[in-house]
C-alpha cells in the first residue's frame, strides 16, 4: 500500500494576514451577531484557521445600543459582580445594563463564546465597539459584513 504525501497545513506568525470588518449591530439579536462575530475574531471564517495561533480579523461594531433581544430578557437575564466582602453582591438587570453601558453587554457576550485563556484574551483586543454610528477606524478602510 502507497501512502500519498499529505500534509496538514499549519498557519505561522508571520503569514497571518488580518483584515478590518464594520458591523452594523441595528435591529440584530444579540447571540446570533455574537457567534458571527466570534467566529471572525477567532479567525474560524478562513481556510487557514490554526487552533493555537490569533489568526482572526479586526471586527467593529456599531449602533450597539439598538440590539435586540427574545423573549423576556430585557427584565429577567441579570449580571452579577462581587466586591469580595460579605453581602456586597451586586444585581443588575439586562435592561438598566444596555441603557448603561451597551459595548459592556455585547462585549460580555463575545468574551463567552471565546476560549478562556490567554490566547481568548488577546483575541478579545481586535472587537471594537461603538455606541452610535461613528467610529475613528476610517483609515483601516473596514469592510463592511452583514451578519
Amino acid at each position: 500500500m502507497v501512502k500519498v504525501g499529505l500534509k496538514t497545513f499549519n498557519l505561522k506568525k508571520e503569514e497571518i494576514k488580518r483584515k478590518w470588518f464594520l458591523v452594523d449591530a441595528k435591529d440584530k439579536n444579540l447571540g446570533r451577531l455574537c457567534t458571527g462575530i466570534a467566529r471572525i475574531l477567532r479567525g474560524k471564517n478562513k481556510p487557514t484557521f490554526t487552533p493555537h495561533l490569533d489568526c482572526g480579523d479586526f471586527v467593529i461594531v456599531i449602533n450597539a445600543d439598538k440590539i435586540q433581544v427574545t423573549g423576556n430578557k430585557l427584565k429577567n437575564k441579570n449580571y452579577y459582580r462581587h466586591s469580595g466582602y460579605v453581602g456586597n453582591l451586586k444585581v443588575t438587570s439586562l435592561e438598566k445594563m444596555m441603557e448603561k453601558s451597551p459595548e459592556f453587554v455585547l462585549r460580555n457576550a463575545v468574551k463567552g463564546m471565546l476560549p478562556h485563556n490567554i490566547l481568548g484574551k488577546k483575541t478579545l483586543k481586535k472587537l471594537k465597539i461603538y455606541k452610535g454610528e461613528n467610529n475613528p477606524h476610517a483609515v483601516q478602510k473596514p469592510e463592511i459584513i452583514d451578519l
